[in-house]
């Protein structure tokens, strides 16, 4: 599943690979990708990526409970939220574009510092070598604040189809996860218009041929 703020677009494919993401974006897409750590996202060589930090935020919370005395989960977990609140003070006007660029060198200083201290812990070793893999998705805010610093566009979005799959049994055949794929389309994005999907979707099937909802795409 694909989300901007005006469009979503649900995919139900037979894997969970390059292949499909590409099948939904395109293989050059040169957009934003605000993502989890799922490694196909990697290969859009052309996007611009950010890590989505609420992730990285709740994988560090889990690590500080299995492994109290492990401090770079803690460390990790200090600085990446600062980079939020530094891009919060540049949208409200409070800093400039310049304090941004130093408080930028300044986050991924201190970043760097905290990945380069050894552990014995698996886990966190797991941890350190995802951000290194990360390193250069992970502060894409604070060069563009437009971009969402996590996913929760596609989690929401996500949600609703998730729960009708899981409980409607539609998508046990090809066909009915292509409808299904077609429904939480074009439910999603009516909303996101703010528009009345089920009017849409009642215009739609009193037509004798089948058509694109004209009300989703206005002249």
């Amino acid at each position: 599943m694909a989300a901007t703020p005006t469009t979503t677009v649900s995919a139900n494919q037979p894997g969970r690979g390059f292949e499909q993401a590409a099948a939904l974006l395109g293989a050059d897409f040169a957009g934003v990708l605000v993502r989890d750590r799922w490694a196909p996202y990697r290969q859009f060589d052309q996007a611009a990526h950010q890590t989505c930090l609420a992730h990285l935020l709740r994988r560090c919370r889990d690590l500080q409970t299995d492994h109290p005395r492990a401090p770079i989960p803690y460390q990790v977990q200090t600085v990446l939220p600062q980079a939020l609140r530094v891009r919060d003070r540049h949208e409200v006007g409070s800093l400039s574009a310049h304090g941004v660029a130093v408080a930028r060198g300044q986050l991924q200083a201190r970043l760097s510092t905290i990945l380069d201290h050894p552990t014995t812990v698996p886990a966190v070793r797991r941890l350190v070598a995802h951000l290194n893999r990360e390193w250069a998705a992970l502060f894409s805010v604070l060069y563009n604040p437009t971009i969402d610093a996590t996913n929760w566009r596609a989690e929401q979005a996500l949600r609703p189809a998730v729960v009708n799959r899981n409980v409607s049994g539609g998508n046990r055949t090809w066909r009915g996860a292509a409808t299904q794929q077609v429904l939480a389309t074009l439910c999603r994005t009516s909303r996101q218009r703010h528009l009345d999907p089920l009017r849409i979707l009642g215009d739609l099937l009193r037509e004798r041929v089948p058509r694109i909802a004209a009300a989703l795409f206005p002249t």
